[in-house]
């Protein structure tokens, strides 16, 4: 009889496991469904000693918050996608639906001033290091895009350049970070202008 029992016990739990998969399949599936349209690895900046690598678009914001936007990005109705080379590049975008266009221009416009002030921020928590940062100008994209520039290092280190494309389509905000070792004068800006459009483009295809 116990084994009988036992038999029966583990072909439930069996069967509970196949239908939280199958709930867990279906969930994430529903999630990419209704996400924004993301980018691909050949829409970022080629990058000359490797190709890029796009993970999958997963709902919710990246394990590790975006450098300069740690607590800037809302978790709800947000998706994002991770990008990597086999070198020390490396890209994030994230895309937030709010709950108006209004809601998503406020957004926009905090998370600007959060790139905008970073340099300066950071400098106040690390006094031994330099940082500076570069306005390179609006995009006419949709309701608007605008990309920035952010350049940090600290002694005895290699320094660190990121790039920070934000825009807007409607009540959809996106933002497409990317970063590798060097100074502001290494960031493929204008490679980079093209990539803040497509992702722009593509949030409401």
């Amino acid at each position: 009889m116990s084994r009988l029992f036992g038999h029966a016990t583990g072909s439930a739990t069996a069967t509970l496991a196949a239908a939280a998969l199958l709930a867990l399949t279906t969930a994430a599936s529903a999630s990419a469904a209704t996400a924004p349209g993301f980018l691909t690895g050949t829409d970022l900046p080629p990058h000359t000693g490797s190709a890029w690598t796009a993970g999958p678009v997963a709902q919710g914001l990246p394990r590790s918050a975006p450098f300069c936007l740690e607590g800037a990005l809302p978790a709800a109705d947000s998706w994002h996608r991770a990008f990597g080379t086999d070198l020390d590049t490396t890209a994030v975008q994230v895309s937030v639906r709010a709950a108006s266009d209004a809601a998503a221009k406020t957004l926009a416009a905090s998370l600007e001033r959060e790139v905008a002030a970073c340099a300066a921020d950071w400098l106040r928590g690390n006094p031994g290091g330099s940082a500076s940062w570069q306005d390179y100008g609006a995009i006419r994209v949709e309701e608007g895009a605008h990309v920035y520039g952010v350049h940090t290092s600290v002694p005895d280190s290699e320094p660190g350049v990121h790039l920070y494309g934000i825009g807007r389509d409607g009540s959809t905000v996106t933002v497409v970070k990317w970063g590798q070792m060097g100074v502001l004068a290494d960031a493929p800006v204008p490679a980079f202008k093209n990539t803040t459009t497509k992702a722009v483009n593509k949030l409401n295809p």
